[in-house]
């Protein structure tokens, strides 16, 4: 969900009475109905959290009051993040079943772009004049390896620290804490564990259960954080047998083995991120979690689990690199981008809402409905985004240490095999050096060998 210098929005070049005019021209050979654009996102599973839904319901009002014979059909999915994915890959893939836009997470979309299922946006995007808007990286977000764009971003995130001041003052702790390295994270923790036993000391997502959450928020903050990575740019392989790779599943087994983190029953719940974000924060049970930008998202007024106290309540620090080494901090980054199945029926249509849902003003409210940190410069220089949230400016300036995934169609394969990985040594079913054994087979039947050996 970060980042960005400042410039000014620009206006929205082409005119409703125009793009009405082109609207009703093309297309004739697509969907069943050509006045309709099906859009489909990802709702919160919190029945709470209608934050997003409401947004887009006020952009589908100024989309169809700008095109007057145009309609929007939103389409809902309020699954998780696991089944989302798959429910979107099953639909996009029939033309009767495809929406015309679709919300795609960057971790999925290379292997969408691969499997020919997303239509490339580059002769839309050359005549809209907001793309030029958005920062380099984040254009990136959704390139195919063939270099064109299949998706505009529409936010993006980073990771670090959360921690409570008053769990860490009880415990004689520092309330303005700044790890320099992994050994002070956990120092911090067995401290908790010793001075308050009925407190969680720290959350680290794992395991297969929640997905995405255990490969990114979990083991890849820390394994950026070594001297190692998961893919080697410059031999264009994967990574194995990295000691890097070892010690990121060792910092995991140390947190589950020596109980400095969750129960590994609760921590292999799907709903473990629900539980960390309403339950175990706002009531003081969790001392430490290792998460994302967007989690205060949740303590808004109109959030999953209000909670005004936080900004008094809880800090944000940089997770460290493993030894203190340059940088010093780590953090990774992903978010969200709206894309047109190559099945859509109705693309230029689609595009229209998407300019609609992205213009500054919009992108703007979005970004801050979805706890995401800017991907436009003029978003990020937006007052209400400056000011949406404590804590912004923080995780805004992650951006200079973060880290992408590597962009690649089996990264979502390569992922899961991570979660496996560290799933067995969380319960303790397999020691790290076999953990990671098992995770350098499946790489390299994965990547089809395309591996380099540490």
């Amino acid at each position: 969900m970060p980042v960005r210098p400042s410039l000014r929005p620009l206006p929205l070049l082409l005119t409703a009475v125009l793009a009405a005019t082109a609207l009703s021209a093309c297309g004739s050979d697509s969907g069943d109905d050509q006045n309709t654009v099906k859009i489909q996102y990802k709702r919160s599973t919190d029945a709470k959290n209608k934050i997003f839904d409401r947004e887009l319901e006020s952009v589908k009002k100024e989309f169809e009051a700008k095109f007057p014979d145009k309609k929007v059909e939103l389409i809902p999915l309020k699954v998780p993040d696991e089944q989302y994915y798959t429910k979107v890959q099953q639909m996009i893939r029939s033309k009767k079943t495809a929406p015309d836009l679709v919300y795609e997470d960057t971790f999925l979309i290379n292997s969408d772009i691969t499997a020919g299922l997303l239509t490339p946006l580059d002769d839309y995007l050359k005549d809209w004049a907001d793309w030029d808007k958005y920062i380099d990286t984040a254009k990136t977000a959704a390139q195919g390896q063939d270099g064109k764009v299949y998706g505009v971003p529409d936010g993006t995130d980073t990771r670090g620290l959360w921690y409570n001041k008053e769990l860490f003052k009880q415990a004689g702790l520092p309330e303005e804490w700044q790890p320099k390295t992994w050994d002070e994270v956990l120092g911090a923790a067995r401290t908790i564990k010793e001075k308050l036993p009925d407190v969680i000391p720290m959350n680290v997502y794992t395991g297969k259960a929640v997905g995405e959450a255990a490969s990114m928020q979990g083991f890849e903050m820390l394994l950026y954080g070594t001297e190692d990575t998961l893919y080697d740019e410059s031999a264009k392989k994967w990574v194995a047998g990295s000691q890097g790779f070892k010690d990121a599943l060792q910092f995991v087994e140390t947190v589950y083995k020596e109980k400095l983190g969750p129960d590994p029953q609760d921590a292999l719940d799907p709903n473990v991120g629900t539980k960390v974000a309403t339950e175990w924060l706002p009531e003081n049970k969790l001392a430490i979690n290792l998460d994302g930008s967007w989690m205060s998202n949740n303590w808004q007024e109109t959030g999953a689990k209000p909670w005004p106290e936080w900004t008094d309540v809880l800090g944000q620090t940089a997770m460290p690199t493993q030894n203190g080494q340059a940088p010093g901090r780590v953090s990774m980054s992903g978010g969200w981008t709206w894309a047109i199945p190559a099945n859509a029926g109705n693309k230029d249509l689609a595009f229209e809402f998407m300019k609609v849902a992205q213009s500054q003003k919009n992108c703007t409210r979005l970004t801050i409905a979805n706890g995401q940190i800017a991907v436009r410069e003029d978003v990020a220089s937006d007052p209400d985004y400056q000011g949406y949230v404590p804590g912004i400016q923080f995780f805004t300036d992650l951006v200079a240490a973060t880290h992408y995934r590597p962009a690649l169609p089996v990264y979502p394969q390569v992922s899961t095999a991570i979660q496996e990985a560290m799933e067995v040594v969380t319960t303790g079913d397999s020691s790290v050096d076999d953990a990671a054994k098992a995770y350098d087979e499946q790489l390299d039947s994965i990547s089809k060998g395309e591996v380099v050996q540490k």
